[in-house]
């Protein structure tokens, strides 16, 4: 469980176009075997510690010939981002795929101040 202190609590949410294979054949498009994509992902306003991050996926063109194998993960993750993870395998195609984030973490409050 991650437990926020005294501190608010801030909720980001974005969107990232991990690739588009089918295009230019790439890899997710005409490999086989194991295949990964990694996709930095840098939060807009950096929290105070690390956030929960929760990624979807929100398009995905993928291949009917073949079983849909894909795993998608927040690894990574930093107070100032956390980088995008897509795998397949065996003989899954894939064309192209879109990923949705959500990170909730701790952040500054109004009423903060700072004692020097």
């Amino acid at each position: 469980m991650l437990r926020f202190s005294h501190t608010a609590v801030g909720v980001q949410q974005g969107r990232a176009f991990l690739f588009s294979a089918f295009e230019d054949n790439g890899p997710m498009w005409t490999g086989t075997g194991a295949r990964v994509q990694h996709v930095p992902v840098s939060f807009p306003t950096p929290f105070l510690g690390l956030p929960a991050v929760h990624v979807g996926l929100s398009m995905w063109d993928i291949s009917v010939e073949a079983n849909q194998r894909v795993d998608i993960a927040a690894e990574e993750v930093t107070a100032t981002g956390f980088t995008l993870v897509f795998r397949t395998w065996g003989d899954t195609r894939v064309a192209r795929v879109r990923a949705d984030w959500l990170a909730i973490g701790p952040t500054d409050h109004v009423d903060d101040f700072a004692v020097d």
